[in-house]
């Protein structure tokens, strides 16, 4: 998915007479226009077509609230989403990650990059009312970027969906300096969509959004990874093979894992589960070949080795090393 790199400027809290003020305005121009589907077609979509399963109201009252300070609704809406994931965390900390002085805002990449520092896996939602629906009535607060500027001049914003009330016509919001903000779904789409729609969520690494789709969900888990974060993405892993138990890429990073921490017996488990359903895979035969062996399983690693070896692949040169380490513990076990 893709992820815009530049800068979004957030609304400073010392502007008192802010431009919530004229949205609110507008607020009636836009039921004087039946909605406008030009303006706002997702929440016009959303009249003929509630997402299914999805209650019309709900909200999340538990989301903690951090009033930004001047510019810095990044920090503040990032923070509120992390705290909520059960991280110890103020917007203060997280300035100097995800603020950036000289354009007084926050970058989308850097807001994404932040919480896997922390263990938490951030994903970026698809640009759909849907899914942000979806994730909130799931129980998972939303960052949400709004251009909150009128015409020409915008005004870039990060506030955190946490609730809303279709029959009221409103969304919930941490945003700014208020901790519950509500705006019409008009209101919200005509500021969203200038942003393209970008939200994101950032949950526990056993915690996969209920709209995560399995390819780029497995990418957010191997960015963290990248970070260091070994054992959450340990965790993240087995998650996402509860979820999409025929992932192969999530079989074999878990097997490393395992490897890495010396667990041989969990590593076979996880590999042996992944032949079974993939008994062609290379680097699945290689791997399960070479953890058989380490345990002393010298016959069986050769014949699973001997298959690998007989298939085509890109890991030619690792199957010749594996079979050459087993042969050699074969023959020092000769009598």
């Amino acid at each position: 998915m893709m992820q815009s790199t530049l800068a979004r400027p957030c609304e400073g809290a010392r502007r008192k007479v802010g431009v919530f003020s004229i949205l609110v305005l507008l607020a009636p121009l836009f039921g004087l226009l039946g909605g406008c589907a030009q303006m706002v077609p997702q929440t016009m979509a959303l009249r003929d077509a509630w997402p299914v399963g999805v209650p019309r109201q709900i909200e999340l009252e538990s989301v903690p609230f951090f009033p930004q300070q001047i510019y810095q609704c990044g920090p503040a809406a990032l923070a509120t989403a992390l705290v909520n994931s059960g991280v110890k965390i103020t917007p203060d900390e997280l300035v100097s990650q995800v603020y950036l002085p000289q354009r007084e805002g926050s970058l989308q990449v850097d807001m994404l990059a932040a919480p896997r520092r922390y263990g938490i896996v951030s994903y970026q939602l698809a640009p759909r009312f849907d899914d942000l629906l979806r994730e909130v009535a799931a129980g998972n607060p939303v960052i949400v970027l709004q251009d909150q500027g009128v015409g020409p001049f915008s005004k870039w914003h990060y506030a955190v969906v946490a609730g809303y009330d279709y029959p009221a016509g409103e969304l919930i919001f941490r945003s700014g300096e208020t901790r519950r903000l509500t705006l019409p779904f008009t209101v919200f789409e005509y500021t969203w969509k200038k942003g393209n729609y970008w939200a994101m969520v950032a949950l526990p690494a056993d915690r996969i959004p209920v709209t995560a789709t399995e390819t780029d969900y497995l990418a957010a888990v191997v960015a963290m990874e990248r970070r260091g974060e070994a054992d959450t993405a340990k965790l993240a892993y087995e998650s996402v093979l509860k979820r999409w138990p025929g992932n192969l890429i999530a079989s074999v990073a878990l097997g490393n894992r395992h490897y890495v921490l010396g667990a041989l017996e969990a590593t076979e488990r996880v590999l042996r589960a992944a032949y079974a359903r993939t008994p062609d895979s290379v680097i699945v035969l290689n791997n399960l070949a070479q953890v058989l062996s380490d345990r002393g399983k010298q016959q069986e690693a050769l014949l699973l080795i001997d298959k690998a070896s007989a298939l085509p692949g890109d890991f030619a040169d690792a199957v010749r090393g594996t079979r050459e380490l087993i042969l050699q513990r074969l023959a020092r076990n000769k009598p």
